[in-house]
């Protein structure tokens, strides 16, 4: 139970690596708040495990890039909560396509959800960490953030802003007692990649010197260990889950 008794807020909760964080924090004695864009089965679901685990899951629903539809739902979130000890900004869209064909709107779309979600969501939660001088934030970045991807600039720009927005966070928060952290998962088999084509996946498989996908639990386990006491002594640091891809 390496979070007992710890209250924490996932966003992109609904599904994919947010939902297997928000199951684990929940196995490991969390209480845990899930912020997605609508109501979603997979709420209902992590409700019903948190019951079963003498746990609660809350499903918040807001826009997180529109500042008037997120900031007034995380701010009564953090009040009826009594603060949250634990962020973890996961959520993110993609809109692939080649640079000089993209539209400014895809471009803007996936860094206002990706990238500018994360600060107003972090901004609110964060001063509350700062007074009580405690708490861990985790954003969740990529292995495109850090050595890039073609067909995906507006993606690979927003996970390499939450790099530098990681670092930067933690330096200004690490005396105030929150530490800041970023995990850059590699290829990890989601609802996502599952509409890559058979072909593209066994050429990224070859590229993985461990010759496998990674699991969303093997990317939860490393949030866990960066949410709990066990890494305590740890922050401005990126921790790649990508089986040494990014090596």
């Amino acid at each position: 139970m390496l979070l007992k008794g710890k209250i924490a807020l996932v966003t992109g909760a609904s599904r994919g690596i947010g939902k297997e964080i928000a199951r684990r924090f929940i196995e490991e004695g969390a209480t845990v708040w899930g912020l997605a864009t609508k109501p979603s089965v997979g709420a209902e679901e992590l409700s019903e495990f948190a019951t079963k685990h003498g746990s609660v899951y809350h499903e918040l629903i807001a826009d997180i890039g529109d500042p008037s539809s997120v900031q007034p739902v995380i701010t009564a979130a953090l009040k009826e909560s009594g603060g949250f000890s634990i962020l973890v900004n996961n959520a993110g869209i993609t809109k692939d396509g080649l640079s000089f064909r993209m539209k400014l709107e895809d471009w803007e779309s996936v860094l206002k959800i990706n990238l500018t979600g994360t600060f107003l969501v972090t901004q609110i939660v964060s001063n509350d960490m700062i007074r009580k001088r405690a708490g861990s934030i985790i954003n969740l970045s990529s292995i495109v953030g850090l050595h890039g991807q073609g067909g995906q600039v507006n993606y690979a720009a927003s996970k390499a802003g939450l790099v530098g927005y990681s670092k930067s966070l933690a330096k200004e928060t690490a005396g105030r007692g929150v530490r800041v952290n970023a995990v850059a998962p590699g290829y990890i088999e989601t609802e996502m990649t599952d509409a890559i084509p058979e072909e593209a996946r066994k050429v990224w498989l070859e590229s993985i010197p461990m010759k496998r996908a990674g699991s969303v639990t093997e990317v939860a386990d490393t949030v866990v260990f960066l949410a709990s006491d066990l890494s305590k002594y740890i922050t401005a640091q990126v921790i790649g889950v990508d089986g040494g891809m990014g090596a």
